[in-house]
């Protein structure tokens, strides 16, 4: 079971892929775990059979409360000491809203999203209700109500999949805490440089998600075919070239220095071996059923995080006197999708290769 020193009650707000996976398996672990979500469906099967966690050759199904969005309320006897905020990012104000009231006097709420979501949720609960978590290397998918599935390989990752972080970078005991809790879902570990992690993850998904849509790939062709490499590394290279001249200190990306991804998008031999041998390391670990959450999105018809993704690396590209053309072009690429005017495939994207 949790030790007493960790918070008592935990509530994830967002119970879909990322948000049930974390939240199961925080329960499983022995956390006093509530699920909240806004599809009926989802919330009545995992409140009459748990939550179902699948990875290649074993499946859990673990026991939990879960509410409705409009069940909330009824955590005030009984106030949360630690939320989850997993929503889109555009669902990000609401969300920080619903649950805010419901904290403990110390309580805090943490962003398990994409992109530089912080801001936001201290904008509604405060700075110091606010913690910062980047998570990377999940390939996780809602597959139906009360049904989770991971698309890697089971296992401990033996680099960290959680990172958290103050967003003043020093690591007090709560990140501490944070971090041994997180650490029974997969590697964690603390951070003094929140920023600039959270930058290297928005790289991360801004070189993957939407390309993985657009072309209609699943994320372990995308890695392992030279077309979508070569438009990763140049999404990449504008990317880290953005972050870099706001000042973020950037992060390594898949295991390579921020440098050495630019280097290599300039054309460096010796860099562009160290690019191939990160993207091949990421297909050993995925599966062919593994898509972004873009492409899920696209295929649910669904919107997209885009505006927080690709465009908002050129939004703050126009805020640093810089371009980020291809990150532009996929950026509208993924709104025609959105709108029905384009399909997924091939074709889709061949165009970009001529931005």
């Amino acid at each position: 079971m949790s030790p007493s020193n960790l918070p008592r009650r935990i509530a994830v707000v967002g119970a879909g892929a990322v948000g049930g996976w974390v939240g199961g398996q925080l329960a499983r672990a022995g956390f006093d775990m509530t699920l909240i979500d806004a599809w009926p469906e989802h919330v009545l099967a995992m409140q009459e059979r748990g939550i179902i966690l699948t990875e290649p050759g074993r499946e859990a199904r673990i026991p939990l409360r879960a509410l409705h969005i409009g069940q909330v309320q009824s955590l005030y006897k009984d106030p949360i000491d630690l939320a989850f905020v997993c929503v889109k990012l555009y669902d990000t104000d609401w969300a920080t809203a619903l649950i805010a009231p419901y904290l403990s006097p110390s309580g805090y709420i943490v962003t398990l999203q994409n992109g530089l979501a912080e801001e936001r949720i201290a904008a509604v609960a405060g700075w110091e209700r606010t913690v910062g978590c980047v998570g990377g290397g999940m390939y996780v998918k809602l597959d139906g109500p009360g049904c989770v599935t991971r698309a890697r390989h089971p296992g401990r990752s033996i680099s960290k999949i959680f990172y958290v972080g103050e967003v003043h970078g020093c690591v007090t005991p709560r990140v501490r805490q944070l971090a041994e809790m997180l650490d029974h879902v997969d590697a964690t570990g603390c951070t003094t440089n929140l920023w600039g992690l959270r930058w290297s993850k928005l790289v991360a998904n801004t070189m993957t998600s939407a390309l993985c849509a657009a072309g209609g790939l699943s994320l372990k062709r995308l890695f392992s075919e030279p077309g979508s490499q070569q438009l990763m590394l140049r999404l990449a290279g504008e990317a880290i070239g953005v972050g870099t001249a706001l000042g973020y200190a950037v992060e390594p990306i898949f295991g390579v220095e921020a440098g050495r991804w630019m280097a290599a998008a300039a054309g460096d031999s010796h860099c562009l071996v160290d690019v191939g041998a990160a993207f091949h390391a990421q297909c050993e670990v995925l599966t062919e059923a593994s898509l972004s959450g873009t492409a899920q999105d696209i295929a649910k018809g669904r919107r997209t995080e885009i505006d927080y993704m690709n465009g908002y690396v050129v939004a703050r590209a126009t805020e640093a006197g810089l371009s980020a053309p291809l990150h532009a072009a996929l950026t509208a690429l993924i709104k025609k999708m959105e709108l029905g005017q384009l399909s997924p495939g091939r074709e889709s994207v061949s165009a970009l290769a001529t931005v």
